[in-house]
């Protein structure tokens, strides 16, 4: 049991209103419906919140057609000029999903501070010194308070190498080494995997190097139901901060309530910086303000398989949505299953965006393809070296697939100076569309940038333009309506049954499932005729059937769906009407998962017609297109 022989209080951050809200809903959440919870927490004289950065930086207008800014603008009214208001941001990613370069990382810390953030906490995921050394210095330049991370993470095979104590110890000795100011630490673990023991083992460790002025904040999950254990093996190793929320938004998923760690504190001579008795008023607000949402029980639910698949609680969430909706969500333990392999052959890098993405997309790939015949663009381009140094060398045999498949050679250079000038690029489609170019909008377009990715679908060009994604994981509202049972009629007398009354050729469709797989076909219908006579049949002709011409045969044409029964966007379209196409032959490509997924034709033909827009929502029964013989 710890104990503290002198009283101390350990500060809390709450993180309802980022982690909490990306965690159980993927981000996916309308502002103006938390706020007012947020105002009455910071009239019951909580100071620090988390606000924005990692996925609620981006969901807000990929999902919701908020400008995230505006957003952060309003937050920082809720809760006055006083309290700290905290960032999430992904050393050379920034809050993108890809590297970006130094002047973009620079325009970023210039836009978080000016819209209210205080705090700026920098992680990155392969826990490379370089990168958090370089991408530190916008972060100080821009005059946040910078808070750097060890990335921590529990590893689903046993490596006494990366993942221990003495690894994270020395890389914060390594960035006491460099020179790069920060003004805390941070022990991040975004999937809760870390046990106990090198929770404590950790925290003691940094607190003997660390400058007695430089606090030390622990951020953990609780999906494997451990994060109260862990805070408390913080806590006694020394750490003076930690991360909390509070129901609806709390446990499973997302961070402890702050009710749990209380209680947990009690008699230990420890005390908490924020009064747990608000909270069931603080609980009531968040329940109102999110009564239209669907809550998934799999983002609320501790699931204790995560110590073998480290998956990040925010990304949990958004991974099961986007499963659900393309229709795939029964191959989520099979991708789970794919974990520990796509792990230990990427080189350990920490389950923490981007590098979660990029194991989840890998094991996802797996399943679907088999594995390693289709090397995902994120993950290879990590294994190849172009986010920076992976903890342990990766798997030969996956390094030579990534070269072959991706086309790409190893890099060992700086990944800032690699990645694409997304910043120019922002600025042609902005004036391209006669856009205004302040830093606000070229940051959204920026951000945005997914390589290979056509520029109408850039949500920063969606938003500016009017065309933005709405997407929550609201309720839904069409219940069936109920049918009063109809009163029994008398049969109609025979000579007054109608006939079908059509005089030229009909064209419907039919769906046809089998075997688990639905496709739709058009079929054309010649009209009835009557013996003697070329007419069609009147509408009250006598019940004794008339001799009906056989229908036409079907139209010879093949139509081209999407390889997900669910919703999925239709991203591009490679072909057009008229052109011969062979069997195989890449058509149009899907986004799901975050990711581009192909759509080959089945058979060889001609386009005949295309029926999806780009941008538009397709599955298995609606054809992108359609093939004729």
């Amino acid at each position: 049991m710890i104990f503290a022989p002198f009283p101390k209080k350990i500060c809390v951050m709450l993180t309802a209103f980022r982690d909490g809200l990306q965690s159980v809903f993927g981000g996916n959440v309308r502002v103006d419906d938390v706020l007012p919870a947020m105002q009455a927490a910071a009239a019951m004289g909580i100071r620090h919140f988390e606000f924005g950065g990692g996925a609620r930086y981006q969901a807000p207008y990929f999902y919701a057609g908020e400008d995230p800014f505006v957003c952060m603008d309003k937050m920082r009214d809720a809760v006055g000029p006083n309290a700290d208001l905290q960032i999430l941001t992904r050393s050379v990613s920034g809050v993108t999903l890809t590297t970006q370069r130094l002047k973009a990382l620079e325009m970023q810390a210039r836009l978080m501070k000016k819209h209210g953030t205080t705090i700026d906490r920098n992680f990155d995921f392969m826990n490379d010194v370089d990168n958090l050394v370089k991408t530190g210095q916008p972060i100080v330049d821009a005059g946040m308070h910078h808070q750097v991370c060890v990335a921590m993470m529990g590893l689903p095979y046993q490596s006494d190498q990366v993942h221990t104590p003495d690894f994270y110890i020395r890389l914060v000795q390594k960035l006491l080494s460099s020179g790069i100011h920060f003004d805390s630490v941070c022990m991040k673990d975004a999937s809760g995997t870390t046990d106990p023991h090198t929770c404590y083992e950790t925290a003691k460790g940094l607190k003997k190097i660390l400058p007695s002025e430089i606090p030390l904040s622990m951020h953990t999950h609780d999906t494997a139901s451990m994060a109260v254990a862990c805070y408390m093996a913080g806590i006694a190793g020394g750490v003076d901060r930690i991360d909390l929320s509070v129901r609806p938004l709390a446990s499973g998923t997302a961070q402890p309530d702050v009710r749990s760690m209380w209680h947990a504190l009690k008699g230990t001579g420890y005390a908490l910086d924020i009064d747990a008795s608000k909270m069931d008023e603080l609980e009531k607000l968040l329940d109102e303000g999110l009564k239209e949402y669907s809550f998934n029980p799999v983002t609320t639910s501790a699931d204790a398989r995560v110590v073998n698949f480290p998956m990040p609680g925010g990304a949990i969430g958004p991974n099961v949505q986007m499963m659900a909706e393309a229709g795939i969500l029964n191959r989520y333990g099979e991708v789970l299953a794919e974990f520990p392999e796509v792990v230990r052959a990427g080189g350990a890098w920490t389950s923490v965006t981007p590098g979660s993405q990029q194991y989840w997309l890998q094991a996802f790939n797996n399943v679907l393809h088999g594995r390693w015949k289709k090397i995902d663009a994120g993950y290879g381009r990590s294994v190849l070296g172009y986010f920076g140094r992976t903890p342990e060398a990766p798997d030969p045999a996956v390094i030579k697939l990534a070269i072959e498949q991706l086309k790409l050679e190893p890099f060992d250079g700086d990944p800032l100076e690699k990645a694409p000038d997304s910043i120019a690029l922002a600025e042609e489609a902005l004036r391209e569309r006669k856009l205004a170019l302040t830093e606000e909008n070229i940051f959204l377009v920026a951000s945005a940038i997914v390589p290979g990715k056509n520029m109408e679908l850039n949500e920063g060009i969606r938003l500016l333009t009017g065309k933005a994604k709405i997407n929550l994981p609201l309720k839904s509202k069409d219940k069936p309506a109920e049918i009063a049972p109809a009163a029994p009629t008398a049969p109609a007398p025979a000579a007054t049954v109608a006939a079908p009354a059509f005089t030229t050729p009909m064209t419907t469709q039919c769906t046809v499932v089998e075997g688990g797989f639905t496709r739709t076909f058009r079929v054309t219908i010649d009209p009835p005729a009557v013996a003697g006579s070329t007419a069609a049949a009147p509408a009250t002709a006598i019940a004794t059937p008339a001799p009906v011409a056989a229908p036409a045969v079907a139209s010879q044409t093949t139509p081209v769906f999407s390889p997900f029964e669910g919703k999925v966007e239709l991203v591009d379209i490679h072909v057009k009407v008229g052109e011969r196409v062979q069997k195989g032959h890449i058509v149009a490509a899907v986004e799901a998962m975050k990711a581009k997924h192909d759509v080959r034709a089945p058979c060889e033909g001609v386009i005949v017609e295309i029926h999806a827009d780009l941008g538009s929502s397709v599955s298995a029964d609606k054809p992108i297109l359609s093939i004729g013989g």
